[in-house]
């Protein structure tokens, strides 16, 4: 099968692409692209346990109203959330109305809170996971990888919830620690070089 698939202005682009319109904005500047800031990285990783079960184009299209719910998913305003506003986010028809992937957010922005605590950022954390060349390589395409299944061992023993490998690498492949855009994506190379030029977080 063809990796890539011609886009509105005729470029190839990956083939998820074309699932959906709101896809392409999302892959042209987001998708592949490195990211260091904790508030990202902390909505990415909630967003993503938002998903399991559902279909990222849900999630994408509701994206805005999880920032509203969730404080823009800063992570001290999340971490004091409570009862009270679990019942209230309940209510909310704008986000996906699951109390366990609520209260996870909540339960993961303390757990994220004592990490920053410890390690400086989410950011130097996460970054420490990002696979070499050889292994990004050889795993291209999976949906689980030794660096996400690592990764979610490591977040698991300190009590995240909803992280599992199939999930941390679908917010790996999204913030940059891989680049897996297909080879004639014509979005690959501008990720790649992104990449080159990111610093990596270490404290």
């Amino acid at each position: 099968m063809i990796d890539t698939v011609d886009g509105p202005d005729g470029r190839p682009r990956c083939r998820w692409c074309a699932a959906a319109p709101e896809f392409i904005p999302y892959h042209d500047t987001e998708w592949g692209f490195p990211v260091g800031d904790d508030t990202r990285l902390f909505e990415k990783l909630s967003l993503e346990g938002f998903q399991a079960g559902l279909s990222w184009r849900t999630i994408l299209n509701k994206r805005e109203h999880f920032r509203a719910a969730f404080h823009g998913f800063d992570i001290a305003r999340v971490a004091r959330l409570g009862e009270r506003d679990v019942s209230r986010l309940l209510r909310n028809e704008g986000i996906v109305r699951h109390r366990g992937k609520i209260e996870a957010v909540i339960h993961n922005a303390r757990r994220a809170r004592e990490l920053v605590a410890r390690e400086g950022s989410l950011a130097a954390f996460v970054w420490r996971y990002e696979p070499g060349a050889r292994e990004a390589a050889a795993t291209k395409g999976a949906s689980t990888t030794p660096a996400s299944a690592a990764l979610s061992k490591a977040l698991k023993q300190q009590g995240w919830r909803f992280v599992g490998p199939t999930t941390v690498y679908a917010f790996m492949q999204a913030m940059g620690l891989v680049n897996d855009h297909a080879a004639g994506c014509a979005i690959r190379p501008l990720a790649e070089r992104a990449r080159k030029a990111f610093a990596r977080p270490r404290h």
